[in-house]
């Protein structure tokens, strides 16, 4: 059974700079079951600022990061997170329509949970975000209760 006090409290924090991309994201996740509270970031800098100043309080955060952001683009952003102690627990799920296998390299290397590539073509896109979505729901899964050994 769903922990819903946990998915209440976990905030996904969409950096993605086309509005159009964005709000398809968000309306594909809504969708899909998710009633977390998203805020949206347009570019890597507003994002950063904001995780620098409230990423360390009591609070749950995934992060959608777009690669390719003006300011500070996402893998600076994902090497900043990862980097800092606190931060650094937050999962991170680079969402972009770069699929250059060096920079999906670089992003796993740098901590990246998961790389998901947006097609262009936009049914498939929202395909992408429907599943995106379910996968989402599953990680506000916790606590499961576990039988004693024996």
């Amino acid at each position: 059974m769903p922990n819903k006090a946990a998915s209440r409290c976990l905030t996904v924090l969409i950096a993605e700079d086309d509005d159009g991309h964005a709000e398809l994201i968000q309306s594909q996740l809504e969708d899909a079951g998710v009633k977390n509270k998203m805020e949206r970031f347009r570019d890597g800098l507003e994002l950063w600022n904001f995780l620098d100043s409230n990423g360390r309080k009591d609070q749950a955060y995934l992060i959608l990061l777009d690669l390719r952001m003006p300011k500070m683009d996402g893998l600076e952003v994902l090497k900043r997170i990862k980097s800092d102690p606190l931060l650094s627990l937050i999962p991170v799920i680079m969402l972009t329509t770069t699929d250059d296998p060096k920079e999906v390299e670089d992003c796993y290397r740098l901590g990246c949970n998961c790389y998901v590539t947006k097609p262009v073509e936009f049914s498939a896109f929202a395909e992408t975000l429907n599943r995106l979505g379910l996968f989402l729901l599953i990680m506000s899964i916790s606590d499961v209760p576990r039988r004693a050994a024996s």
